[in-house]
């Protein structure tokens, strides 16, 4: 009893232990968005900041509450966009200040020139808000440092009823503590977003090679490219031998048994026997023929190459992920092959697997690709993952184009702020272009300019949003340059 309550208790165990692998997975890849990162950041430090500076208020008399509001708009202006024309720590802390100063400027002036009055004994002026906002303007813009919450300092010091001169004090206080916050914040994680969120930027790749088809030394070339990038990365090309190939050479083998002049007379061998011998001449044909391009792997690229021959039942993508898990490669490359215009079985299954996949289509026997085309939809994991595949290949010396389609003139500012928040997060010098045509009118122009377009998959959207919008590979059949279609699992 107590031995199957202990099986139940790890079977439930090691299932909620999945779910929160999965759920921690598609967390990091939401969070992989720019915008939801960002929005994140907003939820968590904004209230936060404002609470502590409310506990402030709570133990200093003399800081103001009628201070939040104006900190609290500046505080989620510098969060919501860390890299735009607000977002500094000068501008806020100096704007937020020179906005009090310059309210108290206008309420002493307004209480001399209109009251004859302490500035606390007046009344609340129109022409006092109006120097306020006046002096405020001339200010900012004189010493650069416009910041919209400037101007509600400078009229929130005409109703604090506390010192004018701690209210001023409390204003550079608690931006100057804001703006440290933040400023920690940009440095040390959003700046350094890739390093800590996008797994595609760090590590060694180990690449899996299925050799199918016609173009499989181009695409292996093509991974170990990618491969070369990372100190520890290598290559294995796989073979598989089908059940079909092993029997018609088990013929041959039987065949020559019954023909040749010493085997006369001789026992024949056994089933078993016949297979093995069969096994073993298809690996010796397959070792021999791919020794050849493991050496000019290893020559050209620097990068230790490994062959691996597995014998295919039924399913050849399973045996490929399974060699994938067993060689520890965190990624497969495979020859582009379609049915019918669309992915042929074995890539579709390869797909539905748990590694990550790029199916690669080849115009040529190219085997280093200089100038790289990224077409992208938005800033998730995919567009990094494909930026980092380009910034590899490319290397010191080549240059990577991201490119972005619109179908409204009035999409271009996001699409200009996407594709800056997409390639900050990576070192080296990028070209982004927006283009107003479509997708497979603007590689029908300007794909001889490249060697490589790489483009994503579509596998995260859902099925409805793919049979009203295909996928862009399916969409680009015809064009001057090699294709590289990026699954992420």
């Amino acid at each position: 009893m107590l031995e199957r309550l202990r099986t139940q208790y790890e079977r439930i165990h090691q299932r909620l232990r999945r779910v929160e692998r999965r759920e921690l997975r598609e967390f990091r890849r939401w969070v992989e968005h720019t915008g939801n990162l960002i929005h994140l950041s907003v939820l968590l430090f904004v209230p936060l900041l404002i609470g502590m500076v409310t506990l402030l208020s709570n133990t200093i008399e003399q800081l103001s509450f009628l201070l939040f509001p104006p900190l609290a708009a500046g505080t989620y202006t510098l969060f919501a966009d860390p890299q735009g024309r607000y977002a500094s720590p000068r501008k806020f802390v100096g704007g937020l200040t020179v906005g009090a100063l310059c309210g108290w400027a206008a309420l002493e002036l307004a209480a001399y020139l209109f009251y004859q009055t302490p500035p606390g004994e007046s009344q609340i002026s129109a022409g006092g808000a109006a120097m306020g906002v006046l002096f405020t303007a001339i200010s900012t813009w004189a010493f650069d440092l416009e910041e919209p919450s400037a101007f509600s300092t400078a009229l929130l010091v005409l109703v604090t009823g506390t010192s004018q001169l701690a209210y001023v004090l409390s204003v550079a206080v608690s931006s100057g503590l804001v703006a440290a916050v933040f400023v920690s914040w940009r440095r040390l994680f959003y700046e350094r977003r890739a390093h800590y969120l996008y797994q595609s930027t760090r590590g060694d790749d180990n690449i899996l090679v299925p050799m199918r088809g016609e173009q499989a030394e181009t695409t292996a070339m093509f991974a170990a490219r990618l491969a070369a990038a990372h100190e520890a990365g290598k290559v294995v090309l796989l073979d598989i031998v089908s059940d079909e190939t092993i029997e018609d050479v088990e013929q041959e083998v039987r065949l020559e048994q019954s023909i040749s002049p010493r085997l006369i007379g001789a026992e024949q061998n056994t089933t078993s026997e016949v297979t093995t011998a069969a096994e073993e001449r298809i690996t010796d044909q397959i070792v021999t023929r791919l020794k050849d391009l493991e050496t000019h792997i290893e020559n050209t690229v620097d990068i230790p190459c490994e062959l691996v021959v597995a014998v295919d039942g039924t399913a050849t993508a399973n045996i490929a992920l399974q060699t994938a898990r067993e060689t520890n490669c965190d990624l497969i490359v495979t020859p582009y092959e379609e049915d019918a215009g669309k992915f042929s079985p074995f890539i579709r299954m390869l797909f539905g697997g748990d590694i990550d996949v790029i199916a690669f289509r080849p115009t040529t026997k190219r085997t280093h690709w200089s100038r790289v085309l990224v077409l992208v939809r938005n800033s998730g994991d995919v567009a990094h993952r494909m930026l980092d595949f380009a910034q590899r290949l490319v290397g010191e010396t080549g240059r990577v184009n991201v490119c972005t389609c619109i179908s409204r003139g009035t999409m271009r500012r996001s699409a200009e702020h996407m594709l800056a928040n997409l390639v900050e997060t990576f070192s080296g010098p990028f070209d982004t272009h927006i283009s107003r045509s479509s997708v497979e009118e603007f590689l029908s122009h300007n794909s001889s300019l490249y060697d490589l377009a790489i483009v994503g998959a579509s596998t995260d959207r859902s099925t409805a949003s793919r049979f009203i919008s295909p996928p862009t590979f399916e969409k680009i059949q015809d064009i001057d340059c090699d294709l590289a279609i990026v699954h992420r699992h």
